[in-house]
């Protein structure tokens, strides 16, 4: 059995949809008829409670949003993996994660050096950054940020859904990291463009830097020190480190990742 974490999120529907046909079991913290497949509810704050739902044999994709006690679930639930004898984890970590890395790259760090340890086989999916993100970024026509002008990796989530789909449902092959990427890398000036161009009225692209960008976050309510940090993570992936693509995603699904044109065509309205 697949059994599939974080199965309500953007990455975790895709992926649902992706398995329809194969022995799948959803995992939700609440009722979710609406996802077509069969789910158990469990919540990583009990982290027993997933583990509860492991066998020998089964393939785990472990993967959710980010709280202050992810870590210790997500360590947790990859020991109860391992005693339960699952044959593979596939995990969703995320691009440049490292001990000790900036916000969620660090705390991914921590996990991904636990699974590395673990015994257990697996597979780490590190993509760039989710294309699904940016409608929340854009208010009132204008994107702000401090990347400066050098191109930034996005991928759709649905090619991340993808590659997780071909390596649970193949051979379990030797423990590797995965570095996944979209297509061709924009600027976000292009980036604003080209959401311009789909909703057929103009997005801005506004560099700010990195105090300007931490100004900005507080007064949008985020709080000290991650507005900080959020905004020297920024400048650290707009200076040209995202921007180097890879062949993954076509080499493990069979397809190009699908292109902004793509993306954008299925999810204007959430730009409105």
């Amino acid at each position: 059995m697949i059994v599939i974490t974080g199965a309500t999120g953007n990455i975790g529907r895709a992926l649902v949809r992706r398995l329809h046909g194969h022995d799948r079991l959803a995992v939700v913290r609440r009722p979710a008829d609406d996802l077509g497949s069969p789910y158990a509810t469990a919540d990583f704050d009990e982290p027993e409670t997933i583990g509860g739902l492991l066998s020998p044999g089964d393939r785990l994709f472990l993967n959710s949003g980010i709280w202050p006690g992810f870590v210790d679930a997500h360590r947790a639930v990859i020991d109860l993996a391992s005693a339960a004898g699952v044959a593979q984890i596939v995990a969703v970590s995320v691009r440049d994660a490292a001990v000790g890395a900036r916000l969620g790259m660090g705390l991914h760090g921590q996990v991904d050096a636990h699974l590395r340890k673990s015994g257990v086989p697996y597979a780490i999916l590190q993509p760039s950054g989710f294309m699904q993100t940016l409608p929340r970024d854009v208010r009132d026509g204008t994107m702000y940020g401090s990347y400066g002008s050098a191109g930034v990796n996005y991928i759709d989530t649905r090619d991340i859904a993808d590659v997780a789909a071909a390596l649970l449902t193949g051979p379990v092959g030797p423990d590797r990291e995965y570095l996944l990427t979209g297509p061709p890398s924009l600027s976000h000036e292009e980036i604003a463009a080209e959401i311009g161009t789909a909703l057929g009225r103009e997005v801005r692209y506004v560099n700010l830097s990195v105090a300007e960008m931490t100004g900005h976050l507080e007064r949008q309510g985020v709080p000290q020190p991650f507005a900080g940090e959020l905004a020297e993570l920024q400048a650290e992936t707009g200076n040209g480190s995202w921007e180097p693509a890879t062949t993954v995603v076509a080499e493990l699904t069979g397809h190009a990742p699908r292109s902004w044109q793509d993306f954008l065509a299925d999810h204007k309205d959430a730009f409105a």
